[in-house]
């Protein structure tokens, strides 16, 4: 039996891995939180050592709740839950109530796009920092009556004054990372409504209503939500609607407290009376363009017919007999594929066999570290919007130049970078099934947590802030420009085996999701995990800022001081910047949906 179809994990039970950290809600790394603060702040497992206290346990309780850990009696003791099995439909997304509204949509009939677009306006109610309507949306999906993969993007645009010229005539030398002039033109109501005409069965007062009641009725705070909105108060302090909405009393709900967007409902029941031309025509786009001229932003009503959803061909290549899907750029997908056949090319040639170091080999980390190094570097040298610069996706993702690459990693010792900014950011990763066998894979994002902080007023959500990831380097495929869309790292990945459907994933967070998909991938293709496990097993996080590597706790301990000797720079880290990860295995023989998802967030896979 093939590996990915042994449940019993054959390659984890003679080199298990080390078991991924837990994070305080699974948040993300910054570089101004010191690793003593992070590691307080969050479960550690340490050798000899129960769970440290986590803060808000701290507050709560005199005496830490300080066990160890208990045991699984099968496949690999460090997998925190098993897989979630599904005959009919499967949901899986990093908030339990958002992936339930998705489910009970496929219960009513409805297909894995209607429930895809229920769970994803679901998420903007529970886990609003890190997703909704003034974000933007990609998607790679399993047809199956066309017995095909389609991929849509859904980007937002620069507005019509947003220029190079506009910023360093203030003295700027980077687009400014949260308020008006962070935001770009959002693309994810066209990006549902453009998923409902061709593919869905419901309308959006079907798949709409579920959030527009959780909007009102509201949402108990979990740690993982109330910790990051407590990170960023100060920010939503700054804008007087999104004070009045997420700072109800003057400070961020509190844990266990319940939360309530009404602004959000009546924004979702617009969209369900006048569908996607409210957004964009209507009462809603009106708002945003009177916020953004009283912030002195360049927001106009014309801007925002530059939102055009594409369908469009995604990129791939071959991986130990499975074919590997991202989507194009502007996203960073390519950078997945290309780490991939580096891997795969270059390996050999080092002689450094992934499957036969296994997870606990230093080599075997040297590798992935080093080729994602060199992904990256393509993606800032090459990668911007198609519209306005070409990108060689072709040679980037061919086996011909991996190859070419090899000479770039030494197999014994770290390669030095040239620094570049890392990007971060808020996400969701969502993934769906259903009974006819649509598999959809759904990504879509604010950018950084509560994305610039500004609310629109009167309709509850905040715009995003990707258009910090634009450069002002005239030389930049980056570079800025009115309609142009930035530079996006949300990605999400699918895997087809013998030209049919075998896994929809994704890892978020900014740069982690690149190098995340990469680690995940491994973890199934190359070690033998399922797809639960492939998520539990410990990660890193590499800067390409400061060619730093994080690894995880059990894994710094593994390999840490040999991976230094060899020249790199690692730390001990947790959870936090390690991406949260959701995921739906198709097994190939029964055609069961394998649901998985992270323990590093709130998240759920849900079937039946």
């Amino acid at each position: 039996m093939p590996a990915h179809t042994n449940t019993g994990m054959p390659g984890f039970r003679s080199r298990p891995p080390m078991r991924g950290s837990c994070a305080r809600g699974g948040g993300v790394m910054r570089p101004s939180v010191m690793f003593s603060a992070l590691l307080l702040a969050c479960t550690a497992l340490l050798p000899g050592h129960g769970h440290a206290a986590s803060v808000t346990q701290a507050k709560q309780a005199a005496v830490p709740f300080n066990p160890l850990r208990g045991d699984r009696g099968y496949g690999w003791t460090g997998q925190t839950r098993s897989e979630v099995l599904g005959t009919h439909g499967m949901v899986a997304t990093s908030q339990p109530l958002a992936a339930d509204v998705g489910l009970d949509i496929l219960k009513r009939g409805g297909n894995a796009f209607d429930a895809a677009i229920a769970t994803a306006a679901a998420i903007n109610v529970v886990e609003p920092e890190s997703a909704g309507i003034g974000g933007d949306l990609f998607m790679i999906a399993w047809v199956a009556k066309e017995h095909r993969l389609v991929a849509l993007d859904s980007a937002g645009r620069a507005p019509s004054g947003a220029t190079p010229g506009r910023f360093s005539a203030r003295g700027l030398k980077t687009v400014p990372y949260t308020g008006i002039d962070s935001a770009v033109v959002p693309g994810t109501v066209a990006g549902w409504d453009a998923i409902r005409a061709r593919y869905g069965t419901m309308s959006f007062k079907d798949t709409l209503e579920p959030a527009a009641r959780l909007a009102e009725d509201g949402f108990g705070v979990s740690e993982r939500v109330e910790a990051e909105w407590e990170e960023y108060a100060s920010l939503l302090a700054k804008d007087h609607d999104t004070a009045a909405t997420y700072l109800p009393h003057g400070r961020p709900p509190g844990l266990y407290g319940v939360f309530r967007n009404p602004d959000l409902a009546r924004a979702f029941r617009l969209l369900e009376n006048g569908g996607a031309d409210a957004f964009y025509k209507g009462p809603i786009a009106d708002a945003i363009v009177k916020k953004s001229q009283a912030l002195g932003g360049t927001i106009t009503p014309a801007d925002f017919g530059t939102v055009r959803p594409q369908w469009v061909r995604p990129l791939t290549t071959s991986y130990r007999g499975y074919d590997i899907y991202e989507m194009p750029p502007s996203t960073q997908g390519a950078a997945v594929l290309e780490a991939l056949n580096i891997v795969e090319q270059c390996g050999p040639k080092l002689g450094i066999n992934p499957r036969g170091e296994g997870p606990r080999s230093p080599l075997f980390w040297h590798l992935l570290i080093e080729a994602k190094k060199v992904a990256y570097a393509d993606l800032r040298q090459y990668v911007g919007d198609p519209d306005f610069v070409a990108v060689p996706t072709a040679k980037l993702t061919g086996k011909a130049y991996a190859r070419s690459q090899c000479h770039r990693i030494d197999p014994r010792h770290a390669a030095a970078i040239t620094a570049d900014r890392d990007p971060v950011g808020g996400t969701v990763y969502l993934t769906t099934a259903d009974r006819e066998g649509n598999v959809v894979s759904l990504i879509f994002s604010v950018y950084d947590e509560f994305g610039s902080g500004i609310t629109v007023p009167g309709y509850g959500f905040l715009l995003n802030n990707r258009g910090a990831q634009f450069s002002l380097d005239e030389k930049s495929p980056n570079v800025i420009a009115p309609g142009k869309r930035p530079f996006y790292t949300i990605i999400p990945g699918f895997v087809l085996k013998g030209g049919r459907p075998f896994l929809s994933l994704g890892v978020m967070y900014g740069d982690q999701q690149a190098q995340g998909q990469l680690q995940v991938l491994e973890n199934m293709l190359d070690l033998g995990a399922n797809p639960q496990a492939a998520s539990d097993a410990a990660r890193f996080s590499h800067s390409q800022q400061n060619n730093h590597v994080v690894l995880e706790s059990e894994l710094y301990q593994a390999v840490g001081p040999a991976l230094q000797a060899m020249g790199h720079d690692v730390s001990t880290g947790n959870g936090l910047g390690m991406g949260g990860y959701q995921a739906i295995m198709i097994d190939p023989h029964s055609g069961v949906y394998r649901g998985a998802s992270d323990h590093r967030k709130d998240g759920a896979a849900v079937g039946y």
